[in-house]
């Protein structure tokens, strides 16, 4: 599972500081196993977040496991 998290303006995190506090307050296995951060995330005419295209941005950060080589 990947977390992308919008800062807002002028937020100072890291991947560890945000895993660390997630830590203390949900399951470890529902722990994303990476975080990245974005500017702003696409959302539809409806305001919903257009996850496919999250997807298709992201793709290559995940060619490596769907081809059944370890990461």
């Amino acid at each position: 599972m990947t977390a992308i998290v919008v800062l807002r303006d002028g937020a100072v995190l890291g991947e560890a500081d945000l895993l660390s506090a997630l830590g203390e307050r949900i399951a470890r296995y529902k722990l994303p196993r990476r975080v990245l951060f974005a500017h702003k995330l696409p959302r539809n005419a409806m305001g919903k977040v257009m996850k496919n295209v999250l997807r298709e941005v992201h793709r290559s950060l995940y060619a490596r496991a769907a081809s059944g080589r370890p990461s």
